[in-house]
């Protein structure tokens, strides 16, 4: 039981917890750190135990006592065949633990592990924790994502595609120089997910309560046992200041935003009236009465997922609004639920993503059909007048646009117009017949053209695209490098955390150590 508080008579709102209150608060919230933060909390607790040995605030054989009874409940834990129940005699996990430690060990001897310590700095650690664990298995799922679409665009590095700007044709491109816009954008999703997570790898473990403790705690040596890079200076911010979340769950919406926007475009692309994406068999769904139907359901799905996201990471933030700059619950284990909810959803969704855009095929010859019948190469037309006549663009411009308004006018595209309604347009504007023949008007109105010139850095160009693609691939891998030191710096802490508990359960054992 909760050292201030008694289990309280069935019904009755006299004692502590109130059965409504335990039902709504209590309740959910000692399910929620069970399911998400018990094996953090080991690890601190051994982690502050091996601590306070080393800096002589504990003897090293109460230490090596604590040490074991904490294997010992780790281990009715790992046996039980369900989570513990809430039954109100422990307000939360904490007190719950505690209460199962001092089972193991004497209660005076159990009750030194808090010594120098705060439920708030703990519980902010093990908040921390657990989001470097979801931030660095999130950036993993949407490299997977980056290096689909990199193979996709190396593929497709030479298949036109059209392009739309205010949802009507805009200009052709390739398939290949499309994925790279979304590659890039996530790529920076990447970037903003790891400058969240560097905020999150600050340990705030020694701040107790918010204003640190007149032991003579070693936080730098608590933060090298759990993994962190390095402390969170200031106590009253390492309880107060809820930037780690709120960074974290702004570029996490971030990212569900670009992958929403992503998913409306392969909607749109793959509807009939458009049907230059078509979605392989695996990820079609039919009508339950209309037997032609191939409905490309998992771009809904995406959409949805992206929103779903999105909203939860709003949960978070907006719980975060307008909050006292103290320690509050509008920060803790409630609103971490919201969050992990949303990186749950935001696995999902790219997990799907990957697997569509893997398996997806491009109509080629839909997508030149519509370039044709929308003139969408006029503007190269215009851009060649320029270049080969010497006339100014506004003048290209205008002939380009008469002619368009003539093709319109009687159902003709750049492929069927005749050379004359060019070239009398041309002499309208002008005053003298084009240098430009015929053959070279055909030519520099056609897609492939129209990507091949255009070469400039980031361009669909086939030049542009090997540079773009293989500089991709480059931030691609430092970025499974810097995953990996992650996980490396996570081992080797984990190895000296392990290398000190020996050490001192070996001294505790022999009676060494004061």
């Amino acid at each position: 039981m909760s050292p201030q508080h008694a289990a309280a008579p069935s019904g009755s709102d006299d004692r502590f917890p109130a059965p409504v209150y335990a039902r709504t608060v209590l309740a959910p919230a000692f399910a929620h750190t069970q399911a998400h933060h018990l094996g953090h909390l080991m690890r601190l607790h051994r982690a502050h135990a091996v601590m306070l040995a080393e800096e002589g605030l504990m003897s090293r054989a109460d230490a090596a006592a604590i040490l074991g009874a904490l294997d010992a409940v780790e281990r009715e834990r790992a046996d039980a065949t369900e989570p513990a129940a809430f039954t109100g005699e422990h307000e939360d996990l904490f007190f719950f633990i505690e209460s199962r430690l001092a089972r193991h060990v004497d209660p005076d001897i159990a009750g030194r592990l808090h010594t120098g310590r705060s439920r708030n700095d703990i519980d902010h650690t093990l908040f921390k924790m657990a989001l470097r664990e979801r931030l660095d298995a999130l950036a993993s799922t949407l490299l997977d994502v980056v290096e689909v679409l990199i193979r996709r665009a190396t593929a497709d590095i030479g298949t036109i595609v059209l392009a739309y700007t205010h949802g009507q044709p805009a200009q052709p491109t390739t398939f290949g120089h499309y994925l790279s816009a979304m590659t890039e954008a996530l790529l920076r999703d990447f970037d903003r997910l790891m400058q969240a997570r560097d905020v999150v790898d600050r340990c705030t473990m020694g701040a107790a309560a918010i204003t640190t403790t007149g032991f003579a705690l070693n936080r730098e040596r608590m933060a090298d046992l759990l993994g962190f890079s390095a402390i969170l200076r200031n106590s009253y911010g390492c309880i107060a200041s809820s930037d780690y979340t709120a960074g974290t769950y702004a570029a996490l919406k971030l990212n569900a935003l670009n992958v929403g926007r992503f998913a409306q475009d392969m909607g749109f692309w793959a509807a009939f009236e458009v049907g230059q994406l078509r979605l392989s068999d695996g990820f079609v769904q039919i009508s339950s009465i209309m037997p032609q139907k191939r409905n490309p359901v998992p771009i809904e799905h995406m959409r949805l997922m992206a929103s779903l996201c999105a909203g939860q990471c709003d949960a978070v933030m907006l719980a975060l609004h307008n909050t006292p700059f103290t320690d509050m619950n509008d920060n803790e284990h409630e609103v971490h639920g919201q969050g992990y909810a949303a990186f749950a959803t935001a696995d999902r969704l790219l997990s799907l993503l990957a697997a569509v855009i893997a398996s997806a095929e491009v109509n080629e010859t839909r997508a030149r059909a519509n370039i044709d019948a929308s003139y969408a190469t006029i503007t190269e037309l215009a851009d060649t007048l320029v270049r080969e006549e010497g006339v100014a663009f506004s003048g290209a411009h205008h002939v380009a646009a008469a002619l368009a308004r003539a093709m319109q006018a009687t159902g003709q595209t750049l492929s069927t117009v005749p050379y004359g309604v060019f070239a009398d347009l041309f002499a309208a504007r002008f005053g003298r017949r084009p240098g430009l023949d015929e053959p070279t008007f055909r030519r520099v109105t056609t897609p492939d053209h129209f990507v091949a010139v255009r070469n400039r850095p980031g361009g669909p160009a086939r030049e542009a695209m090997t540079e773009s693609l293989a500089l991709y691939c480059a931030q691609a891998r430092a970025a499974r490098a810097a995953l990996a030191a992650h996980r490396e710096r996570d081992v080797a802490a984990r190895k000296r955390h392990g290398a000190a508990i020996a050490a001192i359960v070996h001294a505790g054992g022999s009676g060494k150590g004061a």
